[in-house]
């Protein structure tokens, strides 16, 4: 009998963070700086945005299974607020799924891979500003967090 693939071993919850955790690794190795979870203008949210020392902005939207890609078919809004988007997939994912105009990183939770490179469409130089400002404070604010419990509190 042949062993079940990781996704049905693990659950979608589990999978999404190991396949997150390996891609930030990929990122920081390839001298990128990465934000978990940051909100967009239009009130989409960027599982991933990645930044590159010359400001140039990637999304990594984080796919867990089959289903995950199934529900979730919004990606083409992702392209408006950044210069590169990425799909980051578990190891057992059909691939060929995956829109050939974006780039693909195949992950688990000790690093992953970039499979292709996506398409660059480079952001206005105002929206670019705006976003790594936005990028900047919620960075500033998750650390102020850590630093200081009552944070919240103060606001």
């Amino acid at each position: 009998m042949e062993a079940p693939s990781v996704a049905a071993r693990s659950t979608r919850p589990e999978t999404t963070l190991a396949v997150c955790r390996g891609t930030c690794r990929l990122l920081r190795q390839a001298g990128l700086s990465v934000l978990l979870e940051l909100s967009l203008p239009d009130g989409r949210r960027a599982d991933i945005m990645a930044i590159s020392a010359s400001g140039e902005l990637t999304i990594v939207e984080v796919k867990s299974s089959i289903e995950d890609w199934r529900v979730d078919q919004k990606w083409p809004d992702y392209l408006a607020w950044c210069d590169r988007l990425f799909f980051a997939v578990p190891v057992d994912f059909p691939q060929e799924l995956i829109a050939p105009e974006v780039g693909l990183i195949v992950a688990d939770a000790y690093g992953g891979e970039m499979l292709r490179q996506p398409q660059r469409h480079p952001l206005a130089a105002a929206r670019r500003k705006a976003l790594l400002i936005d990028c900047a404070r919620l960075a500033s604010e998750r650390l102020a967090r850590n630093d200081d419990p009552d944070f919240t509190n103060l606001i």
